[in-house]
């Protein structure tokens, strides 16, 4: 069992460390290009972030439940950030965003490593039948799915100069969130 909880902790730690590049990277990256589908990421990037530190600092049931409601509503406020502003770049021609090879090379990176933490995640969480952890697979899951979907935007922006490509990418960000929201609200786990 010592070596499960040490193969828990190594993973949050992982997650964390990573969490915390992608949340800098993709915010100062997405600001500066006015990228709303990089932006969003790195606002997801900090909402994985308190989930992984939760399950990390293995909190009481009462206080996971309070994490998770904080989470839902945090990813609320993600998804409306995105129709207003998504709305915005695709209505206002000066808001159109930039490239930005940082966010990129960014979403590539996260597009490999993600899947990785998932599934290492998710192993572990059946293996123990740890709930917390079981939803922080699912998160890391979406990550990777949000880092494609956003990389496709930044990257047809950059090679095609299609700026409404972002727009639209952040609009397909939004089931990934609202179904991520709805299952955090729902206290919906994987044991």
């Amino acid at each position: 069992m010592l070596s499960v909880n040490n193969n828990i902790r190594w993973l949050q730690w992982a997650t964390i460390t990573w969490m915390t590049i992608e949340l800098v990277v993709a915010l100062t990256a997405g600001i500066n290009a006015h990228s709303v589908a990089l932006t969003a990421f790195g606002a997801d990037s900090a909402i994985e972030l308190v989930s992984a530190s939760a399950v990390l600092y293995g909190l009481s049931k009462a206080s996971q439940r309070s994490t998770t409601t904080v989470t839902a509503c945090m990813l609320v406020a993600l998804a409306m950030y995105i129709l207003v502003s998504g709305t915005a770049s695709l209505l206002f021609p000066g808001l159109h965003p930039q490239t930005t090879l940082a966010g990129i090379v960014l979403l590539v990176a996260a597009a490999c490593i993600m899947p990785l933490l998932a599934r290492a995640k998710r192993r572990l969480a059946t293996n123990t039948c740890n709930a917390s952890l079981g939803h922080d697979a699912i998160q890391s899951s979406v990550c990777g799915y949000l880092s494609i979907i956003a990389l496709v935007g930044l990257a047809l922006n950059r090679v095609f100069g299609w700026s409404w490509a972002d727009g639209l990418a952040s609009f397909t960000l939004l089931p990934f969130i609202v179904y991520e929201a709805r299952s955090a609200f729902l206290g919906q786990v994987c044991c």
